[in-house]
């Protein structure tokens, strides 16, 4: 099923802005993050829900064009055939690191490496400019995504308890940090 068409990472142009919010697809919370800051260091413990929700976030809503042909951020999108299948968002943030804003890949394609594929495009972006390292954040229950970014390379790097405030369902939100040798 997978490999029988062509992987294409591509930025975003102007004909495939109808392509973006495709990529928004539901996924599991099973368990969270429980940080723990000791010896200036940051670890962290899961812990597993009783009961598995499913969660999806709203498209997001943003003038596409500031993502086409930009040297200070851009938007990938990856393409079985013409099908697209993921996404990654990413900006040169004040601080020389690569932020990415939104990385999303469909369900059917998890698990397959898309994800892989689309930071170490958002790497190869940021190497491109000098950077020092890629960014992002993360909410406590989204244990998947966390579990992720640890395989990935991803170090934790600091913890928000006050963010996400207007949500009770999130305790914190978590910044991770993969800094380029």
């Amino acid at each position: 099923m997978f490999m029988s068409e062509q992987i294409t990472i591509t930025p975003l142009k102007e004909e495939l802005i109808k392509d973006i919010n495709q990529t928004n697809d539901d996924f599991k919370v099973f368990g969270k993050v429980i940080p723990s800051f000791q010896s200036g260091e940051w670890s962290f413990e899961e812990q597993l829900f009783d009961q598995t929700k499913v969660i999806r976030f709203p498209d997001d809503q943003l003038d596409w064009h500031q993502y086409i042909n930009q040297e200070d951020k851009a938007l990938f999108l990856v393409y079985k055939g013409q099908q697209c299948i993921g996404q990654i968002r990413v900006v040169k943030d004040w601080n020389r690191f690569c932020y990415i804003e939104n990385i999303a890949v469909i369900k059917e394609f998890r698990k397959y490496g898309i994800g892989k594929l689309l930071l170490t495009k958002a790497e190869e972006w940021a190497k491109d400019r000098c950077l020092i390292g890629i960014s992002l954040e993360t909410q406590d229950d989204n244990l998947g995504a966390c579990r992720f970014y640890v395989n990935q390379g991803f170090v934790l790097g600091g913890v928000d308890t006050l963010k996400q405030s207007y949500n009770l369902n999130i305790e914190a939100t978590l910044y991770w940090y993969k800094l380029f040798k």
